[in-house]
């Protein structure tokens, strides 16, 4: 087992990583308040792993709360279920909600511990690869509005985050892709090594080679928790975090939650993130093209939505919540593993940039 530590002072919490770590009780003991725990999952988790997880609690005062599975469900509605599974099994300030799924079921309890009597203690147990390298760690909670997504939620830390590397076998193949958009995430914005070595790992960590796995979960999980170290409610560093994500949530939002994956939108964000740095002569084409290779080899798509018109993007880029004073801010690319927010750019390059032809690039990459 690994151990890492985001360290925000007093409120600083480990990461634990490891293969069949679910299993071992003290874990999760060590990091509740009281003996009042409620395990929040989904209807597709709870089967899988529940009744493990309530077996490491035996002996706590538990209750479950199973969610509907799915992004479109990421909304105040969902959101009354935890509450009501709280209220009704009378928890006080002393309980530990233990957060056991994906980035949604993530995002979803520890914005509920964040307003539950005004903020209990909770753990993250992330079962997704996306929710493992990026979600889980950082302390981002909240819901979707139908108007912008996470638009809704506070910065909220867990005790603890528990990664087990076992429970990726479930995985599909999509969500698996859609996990590796964040993992090639990092090696863009701030770790060039970890690129290089992503690319020559990539087929095994699509083929869940366990120790490529752990491996590029650690460096994955260490990279944020350096940033979020330094910049915890992204007043500026941390936002370099958030490459590709204004052009894919535009998408997500467009598309309708749960349509694209949030790991696909991403793909596509980074991609038009990509080619806007080279545009910007920031990076070269062929750098671009190094990044949009790395993506289709980890399965996932670099044509954002053909339906999707430039002014559907502004429109919904626009309530991003990197804009300040009515000014976009986006995260580009100085250079391979060097990211930068920046509002400073041409608009006919962002607009070059929306109505740009994905679907031939790809093609010359031999897609």
């Amino acid at each position: 087992m690994q151990t890492l530590t985001v360290d925000l002072g007093e409120r600083s919490y480990p990461i634990y990583i490891g293969a069949g770590i679910l299993s071992e009780p003290y874990l999760l003991k060590r990091h509740l308040a009281g003996r009042q725990v409620a395990i929040v999952t989904n209807e597709t988790v709870a089967p899988l792993y529940l009744e493990q997880i309530e077996q490491s609690l035996s002996g706590c005062e538990s209750v479950s709360v199973v969610l509907p599975d799915g992004e479109s469900f990421k909304n105040w509605e969902t959101l009354q279920l935890i509450f009501d599974g709280l209220l009704q099994a009378r928890h006080d300030r002393k309980t530990t909600i233990v957060a056991l799924g994906g980035g949604v079921v993530g995002d979803m309890a520890g914005f509920a511990a964040a307003c539950y009597q005004r903020g209990v203690d909770f753990i993250q147990v992330p079962t997704t690869l996306l929710s493992q390298v990026d979600s889980s760690v950082g302390g981002k909670t909240g819901i979707n509005h139908p108007l912008g997504k996470n638009m809704v939620g506070a910065f909220y830390q867990p005790n603890a985050v528990l990664i087990d590397t076992l429970v990726l076998n479930t995985l599909p193949a999509r969500e698996l892709s859609a996990g590796l958009a964040e993992v090639i995430k990092y090696g863009l914005i701030c770790d060039l090594d970890f690129l290089g070595w992503l690319e020559l790992h990539i087929d095994q960590l699509r083929a869940l080679q366990p120790d490529a796995l752990v491996q590029a979960i650690e460096r994955s999980c260490a990279a944020k928790a350096r940033v979020v170290g330094v910049d915890e409610r992204e007043s500026g560093l941390r936002a370099i975090l958030n490459l590709g994500h204004t052009f894919g949530h535009a998408i997500e939002t467009h598309m309708g939650y749960g349509e694209w994956l949030h790991g696909e939108a991403v793909a596509a964000g980074t991609a038009m993130a990509l080619d806007m740095s080279a545009r910007l002569g920031w990076i070269s084409e062929a750098e671009r093209d190094r990044g949009l290779r790395l993506l289709l080899r980890a399965g996932l798509p670099v044509i954002p939505p053909l339906d999707m018109a430039p002014e559907d993007f502004l429109q919904h880029m626009a309530v991003d919540k990197k804009v300040l004073d009515g000014r976009l801010r986006l995260v580009l690319l100085r250079k391979l593993g060097e990211a930068v927010i920046t509002d400073d750019f041409p608009r006919e390059v962002l607009n070059a940039t929306l109505r740009a032809d994905y679907r031939a690039l790809a093609d010359q990459l031999g897609q």
